[in-house]
């Protein structure tokens, strides 16, 4: 057995009339992430951290915010490949556990579905995919509602 964690942070600026995903689900908002893809602070965190456990740098050395060909992209799309990354290294996800810091709107209602959506790219049971939400109590921009940041922390075994 060969354990290796991995640890990943993402966040966006936010700004009313785009649309906004956060694990791979639409959420009912006026504000968006602003980012070269659909900004989806969730799935981009959970890339680095997988893509960190397994050595493979970081998701911006794979899908560059210069490259056209990543413009809008859904991060759904993002994770399968970085799936098949880890996978080609002989690894598999035991876990995932990550936060999402917003202070609006509130995200426990999406976070099943949210769940959902990352086990079944991963291959994981749901209850594998651990995803909580907190807010930075109106406490700088994320609590001011101008940004949009997510940790995430994964364990894979070869």
């Amino acid at each position: 057995m060969k354990l290796r964690i991995g640890y990943g942070i993402d966040l966006h600026r936010l700004e009313i009339g785009i649309p906004l995903f956060i694990g791979g689900v639409k959420i009912e908002s006026e504000i968006g992430a602003v980012g070269h893809s659909d900004a989806d602070v969730l799935l981009h965190a959970i890339c680095d951290a997988l893509l960190g456990a397994a050595n493979l740098r970081d998701i911006g050395y794979h899908f560059s915010d210069t490259d056209p060909k990543f413009k809008g992209i859904d991060s759904k799309i993002l994770l399968a490949e970085v799936y098949k990354l880890i996978a080609a290294k002989g690894y598999h996800v035991v876990n995932l556990d990550s936060t999402i810091v917003m202070e609006r709107p509130k995200l426990n209602p999406y976070i099943p579905d949210m769940q959902s959506v990352i086990a079944e790219i991963l291959n994981l049971d749901v209850d594998a995919v651990s995803i909580k939400a907190t807010t930075h109590e109106q406490v700088d921009s994320f609590g001011e509602g101008k940004a949009v940041k997510a940790y995430a922390t994964c364990l894979l075994n070869k």
